[in-house]
């Protein structure tokens, strides 16, 4: 039986250092040092949320050599927007099964950082999932969970929503994969585009982070 659980959050960037203090100001807090993605031509840098749960900033690598195809999370479209809450990340049990079950996860492709090994969905173009607000797919192939090799900054993910003009079609994608968990999603509205919002516990009390 397939199940999936919320694994990480994805913030895209122009650079690490922007994308860094735009966390530090929502957050009061940094993220550490991560690493880099040989094969998509990206680095990040990430902020522990709970034990298997954590912020990902990702942003191009200027330092990196052009990708064999389109870098994930919409990264070549909007690498010079201002950061921004882009997608989050679902763990399955089955990316193989999971992705068969839509269009919108096609292709699984292997994926390292450092000592980390995990297998990965990357839609056609490098696009989003309903915009980034349905998730990636993830299947870890190391141990353990990135998360418990992060400082924990006292910084906790209190809850995840997300607003598209198709929820039911986001909704019914979520429980075709398992997913188990706490995800709201409604149409967008004046006050509260199309998008995610992330609660987060921190020191300082709770953030919205978008």
């Amino acid at each position: 039986m397939l199940e999936a659980r919320l694994d990480h959050l994805a913030v895209t960037a122009p650079s690490l250092a922007a994308g860094a203090a735009y966390v530090r100001d929502v957050l009061g807090v940094s993220p550490q040092p991560g690493g880099s993605h040989p094969r998509m031509g990206t680095h990040n840098c990430l902020l522990k949320l709970g034990p298997m749960t954590y912020l990902e900033v990702i942003a191009v690598d200027p330092e990196a050599g052009a990708p064999e195809f389109p870098r994930w999370f919409r990264l070549d479209q909007t690498r010079e927007d201002p950061p921004r809450l882009a997608t989050w990340i679902a763990r399955t049990s089955d990316i193989h099964a999971a992705a068969a079950l839509s269009p919108w996860y096609r292709r699984v492709e292997p994926m390292a950082r450092g000592a980390l090994r995990w297998e990965i969905t990357l839609p056609d173009q490098g696009d989003l999932p309903y915009d980034g607000v349905a998730p990636t797919l993830i299947q870890w192939r190391t141990e353990p969970h990135p998360a418990a090799l992060l400082t924990d900054q006292g910084c906790t993910l209190a809850g995840l929503e997300g607003f598209h003009p198709r929820p039911e079609a986001i909704l019914e994608l979520l429980r075709a994969i398992g997913f188990q968990g706490d995800f709201r999603v409604s149409p967008p509205s004046a006050n509260q585009p199309a998008g995610l919002v992330a609660h987060i516990n921190t020191p300082t009390g709770l953030r919205a982070l978008g």
